[in-house]
């Protein structure tokens, strides 16, 4: 165990919501002392590269309430309870998107807010895609599906149109992977 490691000593139940769970645990810190730690736990979640046979990646622009806005993402979606994370990313594309892929590629993990949650985004890169069904969005859900050559998401990381985390993580591995220099 890391010598910077912090004991929870109690902790309770803040908030219980739809989709957030808020907690406050009381810790020992690596001194000694004690503090606060308040923090969300979440279910997590996926993002997914999509690859069309053209090379361009598809992408959804969608209202996100807290900063009332549009954001420019790749596909993504919250892993259900028992789900199965590649299940999920499967879901999740052909909901979203109506289309399915033939090869699949879990690229990693990221942790999106460390300081405040215990949320994990799987990344998976879905190639062989293949469209069939339009997108089947839950009752409270509405975006635009669009596409993008690597280089324009690139481009739109750069000069801010792409401020997403999960969006700008999964797109650095795809360019490292799409341009040969990761395995």
């Amino acid at each position: 165990m890391s010598h910077l490691h912090e004991e929870r000593i109690d902790g309770t139940q803040v908030f219980d919501g739809v989709l957030l769970d808020v907690r406050r645990d009381r810790v020992r810190l690596p001194d000694g002392g004690e503090s606060v730690r308040e923090y969300i736990v979440h279910p997590g979640a996926v993002v997914i590269v999509a690859v069309l046979d053209d090379d361009r990646l598809l992408f959804e622009n969608q209202f996100r309430y807290p900063l009332q806005r549009d954001f420019l993402e790749l596909p993504a979606g919250k892993i259900d309870a028992g789900e199965a994370i590649e299940r999920t990313a499967r879901r999740e594309l052909l909901e979203e998107t109506g289309y399915e892929a033939a090869t699949w590629r879990h690229l990693g993990v990221m942790h999106p807010c460390i300081g405040y949650s215990d949320e994990r985004i799987e990344i998976f890169l879905a190639r062989g895609l293949v469209k069939v069904a339009e997108p089947s969005l839950d009752h409270n859900e509405f975006l635009d599906v669009l596409t993008l050559s690597l280089a324009e998401a690139v481009a739109a990381v750069r000069d801010g149109r792409i401020t997403d985390a999960k969006t700008i993580t999964a797109l650095f591995w795809a360019e490292k992977l799409l341009a040969g220099d990761w395995d």
